[in-house]
């Protein structure tokens, strides 16, 4: 490996939920964690965010107005124990890189989420900035997924101008 490659982030977390759960959580429900305002294309006019439950689903935001943002594409499917989509919300399929998410069932009611997200270099010279600030934008909306994995109302603020197309 040469010097100049950007190495993945890498975020874990413990959540207090089954692994089917957390897993379920992080899929099904990822619109009522994700920080839509702050980490999406359409900002301020995005409504909703999915996941489709297959190899070649869809990961995409929704707007208001009904129009759609593709984020990446389900590349792995194993519920409910991992989860793998390529990642370029507002940039060409091209660019993209991969988000990995494991599930590992510790005890019945507690799970460890693995996240890595990996393939910086596809960005060029773009690749160390553009990491730097996903790994700040995992770290805030993982604490918004884990504070809502512990039934919390009032999510974590996104700090910082966010966004996805970055």
């Amino acid at each position: 490996m040469s010097a100049d490659v950007v190495p993945p982030i890498r975020r874990s977390l413990i959540v207090p939920l089954s692994q089917a759960d957390a897993f379920d959580l992080f899929v099904r429900r990822i619109a009522d964690w994700w920080p839509l305002a702050t980490h999406s294309v359409g900002r301020g006019a995005a409504a909703s965010c999915h996941i489709e439950p297959s190899v070649g689903g869809r990961v995409f935001e929704r707007a208001r107005d009904g129009t759609e943002a593709l984020w990446g594409t389900v590349v792995a499917w194993d519920a409910p124990w991992r989860l793998a989509f390529t990642w370029h919300p507002g940039r060409a399929p091209a660019a993209a890189q991969e988000v990995e998410v494991q599930f590992v069932e510790l005890v019945a009611a507690q799970t460890r989420v693995d996240v890595v997200h990996r393939g910086w270099d596809r960005a060029g010279e773009r690749a160390a900035p553009m990491r730097a600030r996903h790994d700040e934008g995992w770290q805030v909306i993982l604490a918004r997924f884990e504070a809502l994995s512990r039934g919390e109302i009032a999510l974590p603020e996104p700090r910082g101008p966010g966004g996805c197309n970055a």
